[in-house]
């Protein structure tokens, strides 16, 4: 699977484009429709997975959605595994930053796409509408419970592994 990353708005939010034999996923379409379009080009988009519904990820959602004609994976999906063309992953709820933060794991390769719950080295704002510190906490708490390590793909700056946040985020 390639993973290509669209820094998209002024909050230079991560759009990230799966794909896999001409077929693509799109996650997170903050913003710049005809930016994430040109790179899309003639790929078949099967879905669009989005991490939470604050204004600089879902930017281009509709546009998207108009135009592929393709289902939206996000909190009002039922948490679990799913399977979309050649791509399986499973849905995991993970509250705290807002109260519809959701994290989508690939087993293989093994990727996490974590939107605002997770950056290199802090967690997102808890102080937002909807967010919980207390939530944000038992998200934490979750995360770590997993044994393998994983690259982390956030919603904002680089990307980073479950080991190294273990390790160095003040946060865990």
């Amino acid at each position: 699977m390639e993973i290509k990353t669209i820094v998209t708005g002024d909050l230079e939010e991560n759009c990230y484009l799966l794909v896999e034999k001409g077929n693509c996923l799109i996650i997170d379409p903050g913003d710049e429709y005809s930016k994430i379009r040109s790179v899309i080009e003639n790929k078949n988009v099967l879905g669009v997975l989005i991490t939470h519904h604050h204004f600089d990820h879902v930017g281009a959602l509709k546009l998207l959605v108009e135009e592929f004609k393709v289902p939206v994976y996000d909190f009002s999906t039922k948490e679990g595994k799913y399977t979309v063309g050649p791509f399986m992953f499973q849905m995991v709820s993970n509250p705290g930053h807002s109260l519809d933060s959701i994290r989508f794991v690939f087993e293989e390769p093994r990727v996490m796409f974590v939107g605002d719950f997770i950056f290199r080295g802090s967690i997102g704002r808890c102080d937002l509408p909807g967010g919980s510190t207390i939530e944000m906490k038992r998200s934490i708490d979750r995360l770590l419970q997993e044994k393998k390590d994983y690259t982390l793909y956030p919603g904002h700056g680089p990307k980073t592994t479950l080991e190294y946040e273990r390790n160095w985020n003040p946060y865990f």
